[in-house]
């Protein structure tokens, strides 16, 4: 199983505010779909009810302990041992999209980190979890702006 991670973060890992993320990047949200397209994502439920929608042309999985209806096309697990027993010998890589939570529990299995590092502070209640970049090879794929907003897309590969 090849698992990867995406996400856009701060300067100090902040990832959302108010079940939102706390940076809308019209280049990011272009990449993400880029990078993620006919792949299979996995996100837990609060992420899950941020979307507008199923994400298209993507298996859609939610980790969820929530008994809640999801519409169809959804894959529900109820943890991500139960994913990852399913999925063990799945030879596409896997996205990762969030939340917080999530992204903690599957960050020690993943071997990609798909991260778009913006460099700035910002007001947030959740934040990506802190990992060891010496633990991995950094590439930055592109800089890019967005008004006042400085961004790099990176990408750490677990040594």
């Amino acid at each position: 199983m090849k698992l990867s991670i995406i996400a856009c973060i701060g300067k100090n890992l902040e990832l959302g505010k108010g079940n939102d993320l706390v940076f809308h990047i019209k280049d990011d949200m272009k990449y993400f779909k880029e990078v993620t397209l006919n792949h299979t994502v996995v996100m837990g439920r609060k992420t899950f009810e941020s979307l507008p929608g199923l994400l298209k042309d993507r298996k859609n999985v939610v980790i969820t302990k929530s008994n809640k209806e999801f519409p169809e096309g959804v894959e529900i697990y109820s943890s991500i041992e139960e994913f990852m027993e399913k999925y063990k010998d799945y030879q596409e890589e896997i996205f990762v999209i969030g939340g917080a939570s999530i992204y903690k529990q599957f960050l020690d299995y993943c071997d990609k980190l798909y991260l778009t590092e913006v460099d700035k502070e910002i007001d947030a209640d959740v934040y990506f979890p802190e990992f060891d970049k010496n633990n991995y090879d950094k590439e930055i794929v592109k800089s890019g702006e967005d008004k006042t907003l400085k961004y790099n897309f990176t990408i750490y590969r677990r040594k």
